[in-house]
């Protein structure tokens, strides 16, 4: 049997992706460890649910990153030390510098509530819903220097039922979310996933 594959996971909120990656690994044989969890806030909840199902957490906080490199350079430390071949970001509302990205080289995944490359940015679900798409989504990406320009690993789409609030969207794009990360991580656990030389993402 070959040995999981081991993650970083990097949160700012309540780490409810972070939950669905440790129930898929503890009732659907995801080959996956999750190593460490990094916080960029102290006040998040998924620093609980990463300590009651035992793994080790670092929390940053806002004047830690009043050097972002400097804080970077401490995420990038404990995901070394804790042995992650991947880092996962599952919620984490800051931009990662080169000091990660390039320490974990096409090994940095995100998590995007819209089908890239439409409706970027941080209120993604909102301005989708505030353009009256029938559609939208989810899609899985390698983060790069480019906010939310990294190449596609995998999407999701979701179709936007008439007479929907923007806080139902939201629910159905965390119910998909919580599908597809786990399906994504399975994807590259089984070595399936490979970078070409066109920069797009190829899964056999």
């Amino acid at each position: 049997m070959t040995e999981p594959l081991k993650i970083g996971v990097l949160l700012s909120g309540s780490g409810t992706n972070l939950q669905a990656i440790i129930d898929a690994i503890a009732h659907d044989a995801l080959p996956v460890e999750i190593v460490h969890v990094v916080s960029s806030r102290p006040d998040a909840f998924g620093i609980e649910r990463a300590r009651t199902a035992g793994i080790p957490v670092t929390v940053l906080n806002r004047a830690v990153y009043a050097d972002p490199q400097a804080a970077d350079a401490r995420i990038v430390e404990a995901l070394r030390a804790a042995g992650a071949e991947y880092v996962v970001m599952a919620g984490y509302m800051r931009k990662l510098t080169p000091v990660v990205l390039d320490a974990f080289p096409d090994h940095v995944l995100n998590l995007h509530p819209a089908l890239l490359p439409s409706f970027k940015g941080a209120h993604a679900i909102q301005d989708a819903f505030d353009a009256g798409v029938k559609v939208t989504g989810v899609t899985v990406h390698l983060a790069n220097e480019d906010y939310d320009k990294g190449p596609i690993v995998a999407q999701e789409p979701v179709r936007v039922e008439e007479g929907w609030t923007v806080d139902q969207l939201e629910e159905r794009i965390h119910e998909v979310e919580h599908e597809l990360y786990p399906r994504v991580l399975r994807v590259i656990a089984e070595g399936r996933m490979s970078v070409g030389a066109d920069r797009k993402v190829h899964i056999a």
